[in-house]
């Protein structure tokens, strides 16, 4: 019989080839005076903006250029005044700014107050607005959780604002707005998603749900990603949008673990793009969880994960040890730079290392990692 377990997503989620179409509609439904959040390019939702107003809606916009941060954040909550539901069509940065203004923007308290590790990590004082998340990546799975990850200068990391009532009201997975992406981002953001279906399949708090979600997602994204690195594949992009669509799913009810827990000091510390931190780290992480693990059933899930990759790359039954050694050479071939090319050096190792004890990633990994056991994974992943 399943052990019992919970799970919470967003209240409608739409997904295929073509929903998009359908987002004018379903917006206007949930108010009147739209925040439209997007990315660097205002042309990439220009077409939404003009159709929302099509249907009678205010709209006003909000560019996110870069991963948000505190500042930021305070400018979208001046942008978003009057505002009553709130839209964000872009990649995880983008759809972390939108939720995190969403959430805020009622709120009476200061945005600190609500943050972890760095503030009281307080619950949300008041519901937030209505949020739409439209992804234009495969990677961070943002349109289904509950959380958004929001930089720190002054602390110099980058840490969650979460509150179970931030699960967007809609999320419209339309693996189209993914086709022609930049091969750096299909690689790096590709690698994110991956890394968030294995998570939560090794870690100490997988439930039956998450399980079949990452059964699948792990394989299936696996030979996505290669075939994207060698061309264009629209269905290797429908495959992608799926299995990151997964990756947020089973990481918001299940959890994450070292990877993640070292990729948020890492960026908060040196500003380096998550995803390529988590494609540098994987294959490293792996091999010290196997190394460190003490339970058998978790020790059997990081296998079956070595099994495969190492399918992925026309090797059988491979360890854990050379899944990871593969999966490491073919990312750097496929261009993806180690630590020490994304301007992570020893000394942000070590602080990273020593941060991630207090990271909610961490707290589910399926091994004991210490900071001799991280740091050293870390140089390794240079």
């Amino acid at each position: 019989m399943p052990m019992p377990f919970a799970f919470a997503t967003a209240t409608q989620v739409l997904f295929g080839r073509g929903q998009a179409d359908l987002a004018p509609a379903h917006i206007a439904a949930l108010g009147a005076r739209v925040l439209l959040v997007h990315g660097r390019d205002p042309q990439r939702s220009a077409g939404l903006a003009q159709a929302l107003r099509e249907t009678g809606c205010a709209v006003a916009t909000f560019a996110v250029p870069h991963e948000p941060d505190m500042a930021l954040i305070e400018a979208g909550l001046v942008a978003a005044v009057g505002t009553q539901v709130v839209v964000a069509m872009g990649g995880g940065a983008v759809i972390d700014a939108g939720k995190a203004i969403a959430a805020l923007l009622p709120a009476t308290r200061p945005m600190l107050d609500h943050l972890e590790v760095v503030g009281q990590g307080l619950p949300l004082d008041h519901p937030p607005l209505p949020f739409v998340a439209i992804p234009t990546t495969a990677g961070t799975g943002a349109e289904v959780t509950r959380n958004a990850v929001i930089g720190v200068p002054d602390h110099r990391r980058k840490v969650s604002l979460r509150d179970a009532r931030m699960l967007p009201r809609l999320a419209i997975v339309d693996p189209a707005l993914t086709d022609g992406c930049p091969r750096a981002i299909t690689l790096a953001s590709g690698l994110d998603a991956i890394t968030q279906v294995i998570e939560p399949y090794v870690c100490t708090r997988a439930n039956p749900l998450t399980d079949a979600l990452c059964r699948d997602a792990i394989p299936r994204g696996l030979g996505a990603l290669l075939r994207l690195m060698q061309a264009e594949d629209p269905g290797a992009r429908d495959d992608m949008a799926w299995v990151s669509l997964c990756g947020g799913l089973a990481l918001a009810n299940a959890g994450l673990g070292a990877v993640h827990g070292l990729a948020g000091p890492l960026g908060g510390l040196t500003g380096a793009a998550h995803g390529a931190i988590c494609g540098a780290l994987l294959p490293h992480v792996l091999v010290a969880n196997r190394r460190k693990v003490t339970d058998p059933d978790l020790a059997a899930r990081l296998d079956q994960v070595g099994v495969w990759i190492g399918e992925a790359f026309d090797r059988p039954g491979a360890s854990v040890d050379q899944a990871a050694w593969l999966l490491g050479a073919w990312s750097r071939a496929a261009g993806l730079p180690g630590l020490a090319a994304q301007g992570i050096d020893r000394a942000a190792q070590v602080a990273a290392a020593e941060a991630a004890a207090s990271s909610s990633s961490m707290k589910a990994n399926p091994a004991p990692l210490g900071v001799d056991d991280l740091t050293a994974l870390m140089r390794a992943a240079a």
